[in-house]
């Protein structure tokens, strides 16, 4: 049986309630929620699949599950130089999507920010410092000179520090939304 104290239930039933403005200047709070994957999932394993939208939820985690599996099995028959270029793919794809969560929160020096994160995952060390340590060239990518688990590990790190930027963007958007609606009371 899972533990259900590890995970905050805050973390994946965010609430993204609204206020709205009434006729006669009376306000009314809608209920909403961002509910994350694995909300969706508990939610779906949960319900009663006598509900079409259930029985359809169900079936859907049902079928990611096996490709998933499927996915596993494939990609431990890989050759370890075709599990780094896969890798490396997913690597790059998500630097890309962090790069722009990090535009959007308003970072402005992206070395400085990617060197926090290699710090982070590195005991201290930034991408120069791996890439003396690696005997890199000028200019050559660190990326390009990682194995698979390194690679993986990176992909962690990207993924991680995305979600947690796209988390503070949401806080920040709804305290604005707030102090817009406190303002406009006044």
């Amino acid at each position: 049986m899972v533990d259900f104290f590890l995970f905050s239930v805050f973390e994946h039933f965010t609430d993204v309630s609204k206020t709205i403005k009434m006729p006669k200047g009376a306000e009314k709070t809608i209920l909403d929620y961002k509910l994350t994957r694995y909300a969706c999932y508990l939610i779906a394993q949960n319900g009663d699949s006598r509900k079409k939208v259930i029985a359809l939820a169900q079936t859907y985690f049902a079928v990611q599950t096996r490709k998933q599996e499927i996915s596993e099995k494939e990609y431990s028959m890989l050759t370890e130089d075709e599990k780094r270029f896969y890798q490396r793919d997913l690597t790059r794809k998500g630097n890309y999507s962090l790069n722009q969560a990090a535009k959007k929160a308003g970072v402005k020096n992206f070395d400085k920010f990617h060197n926090s994160g290699y710090k982070g995952l590195y005991n201290g060390e930034t991408a120069d410092d791996i890439a003396k340590r690696k005997g890199l060239r000028c200019r050559e990518d660190i990326l390009d000179n990682m194995g698979s688990e390194e690679l993986a590990a990176n992909l962690f790190r990207i993924t991680q520090t995305e979600s947690k930027l796209k988390k503070i963007i949401f806080l920040l958007k709804k305290r604005q939304t707030k102090l817009i609606i406190t303002l406009e009371k006044i």
